[in-house]
């Protein structure tokens, strides 16, 4: 045969080529060589290896273009890439010894650099050193003596004057929801109301100064999980005998259902059981916002002035974090659009954990921009 009907020639394609991959395979290779050279490596290693670290790579930079769109960029910043790890649950697990350069950290404030005194009013920037401190607390000293100045006759106390003792401790309690809770961002919502992002530790839940605690639970309202665990302890005995007490008369709850018992031995007044829908239902979204209405529905019928919120689907729940966050603060901000009036005035959500604190702040200013 002449050379012109010899063999064609045949292009070479590369590893990632024949791997159907971006990442190239033999550099993968060559650091697991370099890692393990005591093994042997398959020749599957490496593109697996491959492709596990180009899902990632995509889904991190999608995550990190949301976060960028959010914050009105063009371009992607390291900033935006720690925002898109820690607000991904998964991420933050599998990256949680990682260090981003310029990244930066979630917006975490420690209760000893905010005032406890009127926490609602604090805001996140705010710098308020020691001596302006206390200029404010002797200011509200001195504004509450003329109170007890009244003119009239010797011998008589003028009306309301017996209850100027009992007054003060109670401004003081709608001011805040107490020592150790840390106010870091607050909200007016539509008829007035506050809502309060509040940070604390899941076993102060129970000393927090307002008149309602929702406890997130399941049918048999028991207090395994969490915030429930968390309100045993502190209510004690006479707590648990009134949830069980309540288990007998109102039986199973259903979904997104309530139910209502006392707060024995905690500063609150009431304990809001409501049934969390779980991840993954039929309209398990709907029945999350209906959840948070008939909380406040129920509060309102107790012509409440203040609840608490921790993060309804935690733990056994499965809802995704961010998911839950826009859920909630939706149906609370469309339930008071949507009412004549109402009795509550304060609403406050409050997290135990840095990567809802950083969740629920994003979620709180995209209601602001709106």
């Amino acid at each position: 045969m002449s050379a012109r009907g010899g063999k064609k020639k045949v292009t070479k394609l590369s590893r990632s080529a024949r791997a159907g991959v971006i990442f190239p395979v033999g550099r993968m290779m060559r650091y697991l060589r370099t890692g393990t050279h005591k093994y042997r490596i398959g020749m599957g290693a490496p593109v697996y290896m491959a492709a596990v670290i180009e899902y990632l790579a995509a889904e991190i930079l999608e995550l990190a273009g949301n976060a960028a769109r959010d914050n009105k960029k063009g371009r992607i910043t390291p900033r935006h890439i720690k925002l898109a790890v820690a607000n991904d649950e998964e991420l933050n697990q599998l990256l949680r010894g990682v260090t981003i350069s310029n990244g930066g950290v979630l917006p975490r404030i420690h209760p000893e650099l905010l005032s406890k005194k009127r926490g609602g009013r604090v805001k996140v920037d705010s710098q308020v050193s020691v001596i302006e401190k206390q200029e404010e607390l002797s200011k509200s000293k001195k504004t509450i003596k003329p109170l007890k100045k009244f003119k009239g006759k010797r011998g008589r106390k003028p009306k309301g004057t017996e209850n100027d003792q009992d007054s003060v401790p109670n401004s003081t309690a709608e001011d805040g929801p107490g020592d150790g809770f840390t106010i870091l961002s607050a909200k007016s919502l539509f008829l007035g109301q506050k809502l309060s992002l509040t940070e604390s530790e899941l076993s102060k839940i129970g000393t927090i100064r307002v008149e309602a605690i929702i406890n997130p639970t399941n049918a048999e309202m028991d207090l395994k999980d969490g915030v429930g665990n968390a309100l045993e302890k502190a209510g004690g005995r006479e707590f648990l005998d009134g949830v069980k007490e309540l288990r007998k008369a109102q039986g199973p709850l259903e979904v997104a259902s309530v139910a209502v018992s006392q707060a024995s031995g905690m500063a609150a007044r009431f304990i809001i059981h409501c049934h969390v829908p779980l991840w993954g239902t039929e309209k398990c979204e709907d029945q999350l916002e209906k959840t948070v209405k008939n909380c406040l529905s129920a509060a309102e019928e107790k012509k409440l002035k203040s609840v608490a919120f921790p993060s309804l689907p935690a733990g056994r729940n499965g809802f995704p974090k961010q998911m839950a966050a826009q859920l909630i603060l939706k149906a609370i901000s469309n339930h008071f659009v949507s009412a004549t009036n109402s009795s509550l005035k304060n609403i406050y959500f409050v997290l135990f954990d840095s990567e809802s604190i950083g969740i629920y702040l994003q979620e709180m200013a995209k209601l602001d921009a709106k």
